[in-house]
């Protein structure tokens, strides 16, 4: 049985890596050491800590300095969350500074050409926009901004343009992660820890290739067992995957059916008699939804909830979901059990579902329903995948209804709060929620006389012209309407990069200061240690220069109540010009717009430690509490007396609830069919993803030469009896096409996974292969989340040439 290393190492052997031994790359790139940093490496190299750059795991890297170039990367051995230990990707993650085509200077179009300008102009620009239309202006980021960056993006948006029209990518990938929460607990983020993955006897997994996805985590199960401990690893899955060759079971299930799922399970709970009765009866409360639906829902009786259970009998549950009665018997069976710890594990999955509030609910609702909560090992974790999803758009509220600390635009005492910490005159946040992603992108692409009331978009640290739904519509239209402007923040030459109007080249990672937050609610930092290429700048930075700009303009949003700038940042009680780039960095900036943003973290007990603490340590867990020696203590499991401060009246205590009793609400949703479903005419369901060697768009890692070669090219993985059927061999280019739009690529059968009969699978990392033109924008009512695991595609063979998208 494998252990923790080998499983990376053969994670890595099958990216064409060596992830677990040292790799020379040459002057110009980077060594990987799975060693303690200076194993093989010589005694010039400064070595400092920081998180790694891609997804929400969380790992921590030693990065290796000589000659202003990061030239070495090892996994942290006194890191908590890897051990010493990365992945494929973390292995290499120093070498995604370093692509041949990095932007360095400002560019502006003109005469349909990019052309260089100055960093003055270029700011100038962008406030004259935000001047001439602030209700058009719009901020779109992501889960890669830092903290301190998404804290200032949401200031300037919220308190000094006051119309809220700011929203993350995340909006694609967690929302209704976010949603879930929210409507079970009252508010956002996991209760559990990574300790659970170290502690249960079953793992069960949603939706959820971490294998692949978050491998590091999921070393964590195999290093128990190659130890000799039992653990029970159950795949809930649309096709077979990496995980699923570790697991004892595969369930899988019909795209859209997990919902009958969960309710099969809570039905067989109910009607045995083997739920957590004494649990369910000191903290739960039922709910049912509303039209429309609300995350406060109705409430309904036990006796309700047992009848509207009543329909998903096993038999009923394997008609509708494809898995079989005594596989749903054998889950209840787990779940009914007290001897047994159970941990639940999602992604993208349940996330991207225009169900997905629901089947959060849903699962959240088996382990309470079961009394599988709140112990270490049992637990309904969801996982994320960009580095802080949570730590700057679910903690900081970058989404277009938050704000920071877990407040809301929408609530009035929320707006007084926020307006208190900022210094702002009554009545300048706006209560009025901005468009989230789908909707504003949408307005973004649509003529302004036919409603399409926002008119610029700054993007920053993410690539939408690739990652939408359905980008004919949501972001190649909008290219085509005059007057719609494009500003695009990034690092290298992406697709948004290529269609935008203004370019500001950025620094990334370890080429300024930063901190995360990752999916097990633990907040990092790290500190610049080489210089940006060329002209790049801090997004902070740029953030900032363009408020003071509007500042010096006039616009009155960019005072405080005292007349104060917004960012008034200080040094020994001096104000400090750092919009100048020139005095950027005469002061750490990253620590005063921490510190600020820490005064929001107590509002839903999501309390931060001063940046000092988080400087010496390799994280913390919030809520993190001062205690009486001067120390501060960080939470592993909230809502349980053993471990969380502020669970003080009862064994668990849901402080934040809904209902405002401290117990979680325990929700029914129907099964229903999804938006869109094959038929004669389009007769594959489509689900799209990642692999292990690329991240999301693979603007970063396809310009990390070893994992570029080791996948060089998306694909379409395809049955083997669908492929004998349609006549197409491995290899063969094949045409899908979508009722939004059409691509060409090459068939994989069976290869890495193995996608049941009329199912097919493409990954998005491919630029030259943009599946998101073929993908559907349908999104959940509650998250706002599209759906990118299931739309109807058709497949025919491609006459002889060159591979590409279909035109």
């Amino acid at each position: 049985m494998m252990d923790r290393r080998e499983f990376l190492r053969c994670s890595a052997m099958g990216a064409a890596t060596v992830a677990a031994s040292r790799l020379a790359l040459g002057k110009d790139g980077v060594a990987a050491a799975q060693a303690a940093p200076g194993a093989g490496i010589t005694s010039d190299v400064v070595w400092n800590k920081a998180p790694c750059r891609f997804c929400g795991t969380g790992c921590h890297v030693q990065v290796g300095v000589r000659g202003g170039r990061v030239v070495a990367v090892a996994g942290d051995q006194s890191a908590d969350v890897n051990k010493g230990l990365l992945c494929v990707k973390g292995y290499h993650v120093g070498l995604a500074l370093y692509g041949r085509d990095r932007l360095t200077k400002p560019l502006l179009r003109r005469n349909g050409k990019l052309e260089p300008i100055g960093w003055d102009e270029a700011i100038a620009i962008i406030a004259r926009r935000a001047m001439q239309s602030p209700a058009g202006f719009a901020l779109y980021g992501s889960g890669q901004w830092t903290i301190p960056e998404g804290y200032a993006a949401n200031k300037l948006v919220k308190a000094g343009l006051g119309n809220n029209q700011i929203d993350p990518n995340a909006r694609l990938c967690m929302a209704s992660a976010v949603t879930g929460f929210l409507s079970t607990y009252g508010v956002d983020e996991p209760a559990g820890c990574y300790e659970d993955l170290d502690r249960c006897d079953v793992l069960l997994m949603w939706g959820n290739n971490p294998a692949e996805m978050h491998p590091v985590l999921f070393s964590r199960v195999v290093d128990r067992r190659s130890k000799g401990e039992q653990v029970l690893l159950i795949d809930l899955t649309t096709r077979r995957t990496r995980t699923s060759a570790f697991c004892q079971h595969t369930l899988v299930f019909k795209p859209n059916t997990d919902l009958a799922i969960a309710n099969g399970i809570a039905h067989l709970l109910v009607e045995r008699g083997t739920f957590d009765r004494a649990f369910v009866d000191r903290f739960c409360n039922f709910r049912k939804r509303t039209e429309p639906p609300t995350l406060e829902g109705q409430p309904m009786s036990f006796e309700e909830y047992k009848t509207a259970l009543a329909e998903y009998t096993p038999e009923r549950v394997e008609a509708i979901s494809g898995v079989a009665a005594k596989d749903i018997r054998m889950l209840a069976d787990l779940f009914g059990r007290r001897d047994l710890r159970i941990t639940s594990l999602w992604c993208m999955g349940m996330n991207q579902h225009t169900r997905g509030t629901a089947i959060n609910d849903l699962v959240h609702g088996v382990h309470l329903l079961s009394g599988h909560f709140g112990k270490p090992g049992d637990a309904p974790t969801s996982l994320t995948g960009q580095p802080s999803a949570c730590g700057t758009v679910r903690e900081v509220g970058t989404l277009a209804h938050g704000l920071p600390g877990g407040l809301v635009v929408t609530n009035a005492e929320h707006r007084k709060e926020a307006e208190h910490l900022w210094n702002l005159p009554a009545g300048r946040i706006n209560p009025k929620p901005g468009y989230h992603t789908v909707d504003l992108w949408k307005r973004f692409s649509t003529p302004k006389e036919q409603g399409g009331d926002i008119d610029t978009i700054w993007v920053m640290v993410t690539n939408p012209g690739q990652s939408l739904p359905n980008t004919n519509e949501l972001f190649d239209a909008s290219r085509k309407i005059p007057g719609k402007f494009l500003i695009v923040s990034d690092v290298y030459p992406t697709a948004t990069v290529r269609a935008a109007d203004l370019v500001l080249p950025s620094a990334m990672w370890v080429e300024k200061n930063g901190m995360f937050g990752n999916s097990e609610r633990r907040t990092q930092q790290w500190f610049k240690m080489v210089e940006p290429p060329g002209e790049a700048r801090d997004d902070a930075w740029q953030i900032i220069a363009v408020a003071r700009k509007l500042h010096d303009m006039g616009f009155a949003g960019m005072k405080d109540k005292d007349g104060r700038f917004l960012f008034d940042i200080r040094k020994d009680g001096k104000g400090v010009p750092v919009w100048d780039y020139r005095h950027y960095h005469d002061v750490n900036v990253d620590e005063q717009l921490f510190e600020e943003y820490r005064e929001f973290s107590r509002f839903k007990h999501k309390d931060l430690a001063p940046y000092r603490e988080y400087v010496k340590a390799r994280g913390l867990r919030w809520p993190v509490v001062e205690q009486p020696d001067g120390s501060w203590r960080e939470t592993r499991f909230r809502f349980a007396r053993f471990d969380d401060p502020y669970a003080t009246k009862d064994e668990i205590q849901f402080y934040h609830s809904v209902t405002k009793d401290d117990r979680a609400l325990l929700w029914f949703h129907p099964y229903e069919p999804p938006p869109e479903s094959p038929d004669a005419e389009y007769p594959f369901w489509l689900c799209t993803g990642r692999v292990l060697e690329h991240w999301h768009t693979g603007s970063l890692t396809m310009r990390i030469p070893q994992l570029q070669r080791a996948m060089p090219q998306s694909y379409l993985e395809m049955n083997r009896e669908d492929a004998r059927r349609l006549g197409v061999g491995d290899g063969e280019v094949v045409i899908l096409e979508s009722r939004r739009g059409a691509l060409e690529l090459p068939v994989w059968i069976e290869g890495r996974g193995a996608p049941p009969a009329g199912t097919v699978f493409v990954p998005f990392f491919d630029e030259t292969v943009m599946v998101n033109r073929a993908t559907l924008e349908a999104y959940d009512p509650l998250s706002k989340q599209p759906d990118y695991k299931k739309c109807a595609v058709k497949i025919r063979r491609k006459p002889q040439g060159k591979r590409g998208e279909a035109r």
